[in-house]
């Protein structure tokens, strides 16, 4: 009976699932960075692979920055002479800066079936600063990757 009001008086049970609730924000973010930096790591092994998704970035040099508005993401991409690095920093003199509302609306633009980048600029879930036709661009890469990697191509 003391141990309940206790726990009633200092609120721990709150406590305590606002510390899971925490916890878990953090594991899924970081499992959506982890997700970000593979589909980004894929598409630069794809363009060393396959010589017609090269051509996307034939003369195309180009930096993406990708983060969370809490910058609890954080994953760079630079294209330069006909290659693609991944980073896991953030980066100066991007073309385009990708800022996600949060991990979750990272992960559903990334799972979504049909990723509609306008669509979540409009829902505010995505805002970007720099020019929309690199981040259009990437759309369209990243687009092509999946369609060859599910075989729709």
């Amino acid at each position: 009976m003391l141990e309940s009001i206790s726990n009633l008086f200092f609120f721990r049970n709150f406590r305590a699932k606002r510390f899971r609730n925490k916890f878990a924000n953090c594991f899924q973010s970081e499992f959506a960075e982890e997700f970000l930096q593979l589909l980004l790591n894929l598409m630069s092994l794809m363009f060393y692979l396959d010589r017609d998704f090269r051509r996307n970035i034939k003369d195309f040099n180009a930096r993406y920055l990708f983060k969370s508005r809490d910058s609890g993401i954080t994953v760079a991409a630079v294209f330069r002479n006909g290659k693609m690095k991944v980073l896991e920093k953030e980066i100066d003199g991007t073309n385009v800066t990708v800022i996600f509302k949060d991990h979750k609306a990272l992960k559903n633009f990334l799972l979504s079936p049909k990723p509609d980048i306008l669509q979540a600029i409009l829902n505010q879930d995505v805002t970007y600063t720099g020019n929309l036709n690199y981040l259009s661009k990437f759309a369209y890469m990243a687009k092509h990757l999946q369609l060859m990697t599910t075989g729709g191509l």
